[in-house]
């Protein structure tokens, strides 16, 4: 399948094992479809809840075992898929939940409402990859989550400035009152000590977050371990670069150069060959 070069974490690349190139490459474009739905174009938000109302009747032809009435080609090869590996439905309508929460939350109280926001839409990326391999055990899904929320903040962070020109903010309110932050903060690109201090904050938890679920890469076989790793380790060099950049996610999106990416090839190896994660963890207060 084609990557695209903004998505910061695709869930399909050449590292994968062949067999599993195809039915992720579905899968994606499901999550992909469903996304754009909820987030792309000029519609309204009553248009865009009615073609994710058309989405749901699609899954729900699935679950009764009969032709989509929408995206047939799309909802035909994913019927192949949950067939095949056995999927469950509930990942993808909990993705959907996800879209239509998108449509209409803006603003997030506190942390555990964000949290509970990946919940629906990052998480189940996570568990359908764990089915596809028949690896859902309690502790691999839990592993699973802390990395797709950790993913999905790590998206939040490097697209404040694009978010909210969508007139979404999702650094958590609590959070932003807690360290005297305002959203003028954000319409203006004020980079000050202020704004500083919650980021660093944030993207301390998120680190934290994301070298909980790391060792999760450990117990996947081969090619899968080792994608899963890159991924683990493409997301801390994202953190590293927000933090180089003095928390300025305005002036310039922080992306990762070919310098980067052989760092997080390096550190990828590494933790497969010495099977740690290799990473100390800094806390939320940043104190190492």
């Amino acid at each position: 399948m084609d990557i695209d070069p903004n998505e910061n974490f695709p869930i399909a690349s050449v590292l994968l094992p062949k067999r599993l190139r195809a039915p992720v490459g579905i899968i994606y474009q499901v999550v992909r479809t469903a996304a754009d739905i909820a987030g792309e174009g000029e519609w309204s938000a009553g248009q865009r809840h009615a073609r994710l109302a058309d989405f749901r009747a699609g899954l729900d032809a699935l679950a009764q075992r009969r032709a989509a009435p929408v995206h047939t080609l799309l909802f035909g090869k994913l019927a192949g898929v949950i067939a095949q590996y056995e999927l469950p439905l509930e990942p993808f309508y909990a993705l959907l939940d996800g879209c239509a929460q998108d449509i209409d939350t803006h603003r997030y109280e506190d942390r555990a409402a964000l949290i509970d926001y990946c919940r629906r839409s990052a998480h189940p990326v996570g568990h359908l990859m764990l089915h596809l391999i028949g690896a859902a055990t309690p502790d691999n899904l839990a592993d699973a989550d802390a990395i797709c929320t950790a993913s999905q903040l790590i998206s939040f962070w490097l697209d404040v400035a694009h978010d909210w020109k969508r007139q979404h903010v999702y650094l958590p309110q609590a959070e932003l009152t807690r360290f005297g932050v305002t959203e003028a903060h954000i319409a203006n690109g004020v980079v000050d000590d202020a704004w500083r201090a919650l980021m660093a904050h944030e993207v301390a938890f998120v680190r934290n977050t994301l070298i909980r679920g790391a060792p999760l890469a450990l117990r996947m076989p081969g090619r899968l371990g080792i994608e899963l790793s890159g991924a683990v380790h493409a997301g801390l060099r994202y953190l590293e670069r927000i933090e180089r950049a003095n928390y300025d996610v305005f002036r310039e999106r922080p992306v990762l150069t070919m310098f980067d990416w052989c760092v997080v090839a390096a550190r990828t190896v590494a933790m497969q060959l010495s099977r740690r994660v290799g990473v100390v963890a800094r806390s939320i207060e940043g104190k190492a």
